[in-house]
């Protein structure tokens, strides 16, 4: 019985680490958003109207400081020309 509890330990230490999500800034039907959806999944979900407007982020705070720091935030205007 005391090897179960052993074992449980065991496995949770070699568990993979749980993944980061990736974030981007986007100018989404002209205005700013940040997602967690890659750019081709935000095509599919909002258009052509979509465009990328910085790097990807490896965490949503970092992504919505680009935001706010390059175009003053998500849900300001922008245009994708």
């Amino acid at each position: 019985m005391r090897r179960l509890p052993a074992l449980a330990f065991v496995a949770a230490l070699l568990a993979p680490a749980t993944a980061f999500a990736d974030y981007w800034v986007y100018c989404a039907n002209s205005r700013i958003e940040v997602d967690s959806r890659n750019p081709d999944q935000m095509r599919i979900a909002r258009g052509s109207g979509v465009c990328q407007m910085g790097p990807t982020f490896g965490f949503r705070m970092d992504a919505e400081g680009f935001a706010q720091r390059n175009f003053g935030g998500a849900g300001r205007a922008c245009s994708c020309r």
